[in-house]
């Protein structure tokens, strides 16, 4: 039986003044674009991929993928059935805003804020490396990571200026080149058979549940940051009520199977034995090994030059997430008002995304001046707080969306608005546990670090409901 769907309850809408709303003609491949190249596919196949198998489940970790695209895919049955209901390009926080009332949606919305912020400055220090890496690759000399890094900024501060059409287009051109490049290497390894022939871990149950399972689903979920933004571009999609759920769909099946069937031939190309123990010993050159041995040296030299490109692309893509946030923000005055205007030639959030620039800047300035080693520390402290926040983030989601189809299903079925929620948030909630448990090790041993990231985390929420509840009162004493 088909569903029906109610009419959307548009109170407590925010401004709609012409002024202060975003213009753009995104559909589903534009989105699909922005939020695929924001999990930065080059950079967890080179980074997060061999931590999977080294530390968790070995050769079964192909597999975690697909148990974590099932859970997102729950999670996103309420989260784009809430759609149609939610009146604002404010991603998680306009479905907690309408859902669990006005500050604690602010205070969902600061942590996202946080979240996103964190990972697009933290990736300027993996970039650095990787641009540094470019330069020499081409014959220059060496450079500093902060240097590469400036460049990169300028960019995307442009960008980001200009109206999201060209973003779409950058990250297009950048996400295809990427996965045509992994998709070739994949093929060449599956041809050839590897050295063991293709291995069975990925559908066998031993290998599957070996080692340590919930460190590989810990590393798997950690891969997906990014797919939730959708929603973010509401204003500037096409037919919201059909694009926004199209695109989460596509985005998580195109990024589960893309990890899982990477892992899997990367896994056979060196053999079960082989794979895991260069994943412990030499994990953070497995990419490019693996791609010498099987597209010779041209083809390692390509995919050194397309991981600095994705991690640029991951940049781009959080930089404009980030920056409509905040215009949601300030559209409703919790920020400076003055941010919510569009640019009047490319209909962009220019003075939110100039604002954005600005923090990251002087995120970069400082890791620089106090000599930080952009991967192990910039990087590693900032990702920390970005995993555990979107966790959160979901978790809040998830819950929003049960209690707003608590009383009333709206035409969906159960299954949609209930059981899949239900289920969706049983599985981030052992995902945030898993995080929680193995945070200081994601941040470099440090359980002092583990417990500030946790704090500003906290913080953070804590302001945006002190915000958000000081600024409905001012609404009302206004009416």
């Amino acid at each position: 039986m088909s569903e029906t769907i109610a009419a959307p309850d548009t109170s407590g809408s925010p401004p709609s003044g012409s002024g202060r709303t975003l213009r753009g003609n995104l559909g589903v491949g534009a989105i699909v674009f922005m939020v695929v190249a924001a999990a930065a596919p080059l950079g967890v196949i080179g980074g997060v991929i061999p931590l999977g198998i080294a530390s968790g489940n070995g050769t079964g970790f192909p597999a975690t993928f697909i148990i974590a695209t099932a859970v997102f895919l729950l999670f996103a049955l309420g989260f784009t059935a809430m759609t149609p209901f939610v009146d604002e390009a404010g991603a998680f926080f306009s479905y907690v805003r309408t859902s669990l009332g006005f500050p604690t949606g602010i205070g969902i919305a600061f942590v996202a804020i946080v979240t996103y912020l964190a990972i697009e400055a933290g990736v300027y220090g993996l970039l650095g490396l990787a641009g540094s890496s470019v330069v020499e690759l081409a014959g220059g000399p060496a450079v500093p990571w902060w240097l590469v890094a400036a460049v990169a900024f300028a960019v995307t501060t442009y960008l980001g200026h200009r109206s999201i059409e060209l973003s779409s287009r950058v990250l297009g051109v950048l996400l295809l080149a990427e996965i045509a490049i992994v998709a070739v290497l994949d093929l060449v390894i599956v041809v050839q058979g590897g050295d063991d022939g293709l291995s069975t871990g990925i559908v066998d149950p031993q290998a599957i549940l070996s080692g340590s399972v919930g460190i590989g689903l810990l590393f798997a979920v950690i891969s997906y940051v990014g797919f939730e933004a959708t929603a973010i571009f509401r204003d500037e999609a096409r037919d919201p009520e059909r694009t926004i759920p199209r695109a989460t769909y596509l985005s998580l099946v195109l990024i589960g199977v893309f990890y899982a069937v990477t892992t899997w031939a990367f896994v056979s190309g060196w053999g079960d034995d082989e794979a895991v123990r260069r994943a412990t010993d030499e994990g953070a050159t497995l990419l490019s090994d693996t791609a010498a041995r099987y597209l010779g040296a041209f083809g390692a030299d390509v995919i050194t030059v397309l991981y600095f490109t994705s991690l640029f692309a991951c940049i781009l893509a959080f930089h404009n997430v980030v920056s409509r946030y905040v215009f949601a923000l300030s559209r409703r005055d919790v920020l400076p008002a003055a941010l919510s205007h569009p640019h009047h030639r490319h209909g962009s959030p220019h003075r939110a995304s100039l604002w954005i620039s600005a923090a990251v800047a002087a995120s970069i300035v400082a890791a620089a001046i106090f000599g930080l080693d952009p991967a192990a520390q910039f990087y590693t402290w900032f990702a920390g707080a970005t995993t555990v926040g979107v966790i959160v983030l979901m978790v809040a989601t998830s819950a929003a969306v049960l209690v707003f189809f608590a009383r009333d299903r709206r035409g969906y079925s159960v299954w949609r608005v209930r059981i899949a929620p239900a289920l969706g948030l049983a599985g981030l909630l052992a995902a945030l546990t898993l995080i929680l448990v193995n945070l200081s090790d994601l941040v470099g041993g440090s359980s002092v670090l583990a417990w500030i990231i946790v704090g500003i985390l906290l913080a953070a929420f804590g302001v945006g409901i002190a915000i958000g509840a000081r600024s409905r009162r001012a609404e009302k004493v206004n009416a």
